[in-house]
């Protein structure tokens, strides 16, 4: 298989994730902080490990800054749930994955405002002065994504993240397309919550999402329960990572992002990077010169996009030709990908795209092999049309 949806999850996974699932299940399978015997205090170094080096990875004040959710939709829903109350206006981009869009949709229904700022690609400064021009004397937080899931458009957060600095506004950034490929230091962004999954680009599992909390402005809990500690009283702990972490952890799911945080070290970050970029320029060369192939973005470049890319094939629905891709046994997606607002933004809404992600496991060959497939069909719906 030619498998390019990374950007839905990375397959396969490093060597070694395996290995890691089956060692908690067959002898670290206790519940962490629940109990003093070997097993359960085996099962807690996984996961205080996993956050320690997630902190070290992303600049985090400290490992109890770092809170395991079951996905990076939890993390951004306790974000926006937890930060706006009724009469708050908080500022979100046009490039927004459902995760964000719905939540603040909810939220609009009990009296939070929101507004939509428009990205410029290629351009921070208009897109910094789009999000600029929405700030109200109300505005509490500003959340967007860092990079959009469907066209790879990625968003000027440092720029951002100083506006909001400068007006005392909080700053969320939604990584689930970024964490992993793209540098996110919070040494260096002014960003209050970093929300992330854990089987993109951080090569874990499914069932697995990071909060990480870089303020002292802490939201509300959106679900209580057990942690372990302060077993005694009625009310949630207040510190971290407990406020945010009830019930029991999905330390299988932790024990592998431990092995991918630790894999992606190994590779390095911008090796990694720069060999997603050439394959999706490469890519982008490619279908660009294809006549009847439509592309939505300039040429991806890491300053302004990640390796992700959505294109169409003229007089093909997008999912019709992702199952003639996949009648070849090469993966890609089609469709609207969660993501309506970005697809308005782009005037691809009636029928979506077809989305291409690469990893570092992807080869120069297995992009070839692709790009003739897209070809041969193209050429084939150019000939039916004629």
């Amino acid at each position: 298989m030619i498998y390019l949806d990374n950007a839905a999850t990375t397959w396969p996974k490093p060597r070694g994730t395996a290995a890691a699932i089956a060692e908690v299940l067959s002898s670290r399978g206790a519940n962490p902080g629940r109990g003093s015997y070997r097993m359960a205090e085996l099962s807690s170094e996984i996961v205080y490990n996993c956050r320690r080096r997630a902190a070290e990875f992303f600049g985090a004040k400290a490992p109890e800054n770092v809170i395991f959710t079951p996905s990076c939709t939890h993390s951004i829903n306790y974000v926006l749930k937890g930060v706006l109350s009724p009469g708050d206006h908080v500022i979100i981009s046009d490039m927004e994955h459902n995760a964000v869009t719905r939540p603040v949709t909810r939220l609009a229904r009990r009296g939070v405002q929101f507004s939509v700022a428009r990205v410029h690609e290629g351009d921070p400064q208009a897109t910094v002065a789009e999000f600029r021009r929405c700030m109200r004397v109300n505005t509490k937080l500003i959340f967007c994504t860092h990079a959009s899931n469907v066209f790879g458009i990625k968003l000027p957060v440092e720029e951002i993240g100083q506006l909001a600095c400068r007006n005392g506004i909080l700053f969320g950034i939604d990584c689930a397309q970024s964490a992993g490929t793209a540098p996110l230091d919070l040494g260096r962004l002014k960003a209050d919550f970093l929300c992330m999954p854990a089987h993109k680009g951080l090569y874990g599992m499914m069932g697995l999402g990071m909060l990480i909390i870089n303020c002292d402005r802490l939201p509300e809990t959106v679900i209580e329960g057990g942690t372990g500690s302060l077993s005694g009283v009625n009310e949630q702990p207040g510190f971290l990572p407990d406020r945010f972490e009830s019930g029991t952890l999905n330390v299988p799911a932790i024990a592998a992002l431990g092995v991918g945080l630790d894999f992606i070290g190994t590779v390095g970050r911008q090796r990694l990077e720069e060999h997603e970029m050439s394959l999706i320029a490469r890519a982008y060369d490619a279908i660009a010169a294809m006549p009847g192939c439509r592309l939505y973005t300039s040429r991806p470049q890491p300053e302004f996009h990640v390796p992700l890319l959505s294109f169409n094939i003229d007089g093909i629905p997008s999912d019709e030709a992702a199952a003639r891709l996949g009648e070849r046994d090469i993966a890609v997606r089609a469709g609207l990908h969660c993501a309506g607002e970005a697809h308005r933004a782009m005037g691809t809404q009636s029928g979506g795209t077809i989305r291409i992600c690469p990893s570092v496991f992807t080869s120069a060959a297995e992009i070839d092999g692709f790009l003739q497939a897209v070809q041969d069909i193209a050429g084939e719906a150019a000939r039916r049309q004629n």
